[in-house]
């Protein structure tokens, strides 16, 4: 579903299921943004996200997630997400934050 939505909002989408496929896809694409579940089949997305930092420091990512309480989003943002979204989460929000990130990861502070 949310491929569909992105897709639909002009965005390219490449989608890995596991962490695996997601670390094949990091290492042989170049991204703008990862838009991950932080409960994978193979891992968690908090591992993906740090592996990330080593590899695609600047890569903007945020973390979805069934889990919304503050230790939940204090997880994710101290690995590496620069935002935490719980499900169920309304389209609008998504839109919000995938701009949100996009806007702040550009900023000539972090480059």
């Amino acid at each position: 579903m949310m491929r569909r939505l992105l897709n639909r909002g002009g965005y390219a989408v490449t989608l890995a299921t596991t962490l695996a496929e997601a670390m094949a896809a990091i290492n042989t694409h170049t991204f703008d943004l990862l838009l991950c579940d932080l409960g994978l089949p193979d891992g968690s997305g908090l591992d993906l996200v740090r592996a990330l930092s080593l590899r695609s420091p600047k890569l903007p990512a945020i973390a979805l997630s069934g889990y919304g309480m503050p230790d939940d989003v204090r997880k994710s943002l101290e690995a590496g997400f620069l935002a935490h979204l719980s499900k169920p989460v309304a389209v609008e929000r998504v839109w919000a934050t995938i701009h949100q990130v996009l806007i702040a990861s550009a900023a000539p502070a972090n480059r």
